[in-house]
């Protein structure tokens, strides 16, 4: 993450309380901000949080909601957090915040509609809710055969933060999966490895015996085409499946 530089407070207050500029400026942003502990993520929904304990509803929370949504916060998060939070601080503040996290998440697709544009960017279909392979994902996929004659090949389709866990494909002999790209962002990461990102055209080759997930990337819908490579005595290994840990790291 880039270092966060702020300035506001010697902009509005450097000759009237010079203090207190370099205090918001240099210890509350330039350090504390940029103390690697917690994520910014976490930074940022903290801030949030505690500003509508307070009751602050003016525009430093609306610079920290935004704040939030640039660093991966997305609209299903926020309204959960907010929601939650609300339990235990007040109602009206829940209201609040939400009148203005309405506003900063305002160009956001819902999701169906965020479906929909998805589904308008590739020509392979959706296909029907992956439900017979739930149990191993986090978060809602669909599954469209596209052919499962001689070599199967299925579009695998992934709402935004959705993911698989980890597993392994094995085989005697031949085996494995190929991955292409065909629609949104997402990514692929074997065990002990960076995490490659995936776009329209990417593809990836896993061999048997790797560990591996794929999936969806915070904010965009993902599709891949699945080649199952043949092989003999084909299995897949489920394992765990990716903390929010793991997945919001990358």
């Amino acid at each position: 993450m880039e270092k966060i530089v702020q300035t506001a407070g010697r902009d509005a207050l450097g000759a009237f309380a010079p203090d207190f500029a370099h205090f918001n400026d240099d210890v509350l942003f330039g350090e504390n901000w940029n103390n690697r502990d917690i994520d910014h993520k976490t930074r940022c929904i903290i801030t949030v949080v505690a500003l509508m304990s307070s009751g602050v509803t003016d525009s430093s929370l609306r610079f920290h909601l935004e704040n939030a949504k640039k660093a991966g916060v997305t609209r299903a998060e926020i309204a959960a957090i907010v929601t939650h939070t609300a339990f235990y601080v007040g109602w009206p503040k829940g209201w609040a915040v939400f009148n203005m996290a309405k506003e900063v998440w305002a160009e956001d697709a819902a999701p169906a509609d965020g479906k929909a544009a998805h589904a308008n960017q590739m020509l392979f279909p959706i296909g029907a809710p992956n439900d017979a392979f739930a149990q191993y994902f986090v978060g809602q996929s669909y599954l469209a055969p596209v052919s499962t004659d001689q070599v199967g090949i299925f579009n695998v389709t992934f709402e935004p933060g959705c993911r698989n866990n980890w597993h392994i494909h094995h085989a005697d002999k031949g085996g494995g999966q190929i991955l292409i790209c065909v629609a949104g962002r997402g990514y692929y990461q074997e065990w002990g490895k960076p995490a490659v990102e995936m776009q329209p055209g990417d593809c990836v080759n896993i061999p048997v015996g790797v560990k591996h997930w794929h999936g969806a990337a915070p904010d965009s819908w993902f599709s891949h085409l699945a080649v199952e490579v043949p092989g003999e005595n084909g299995s897949n290994e489920w394992l765990d499946p990716v903390t929010d840990e793991q997945y919001h790291s990358l």
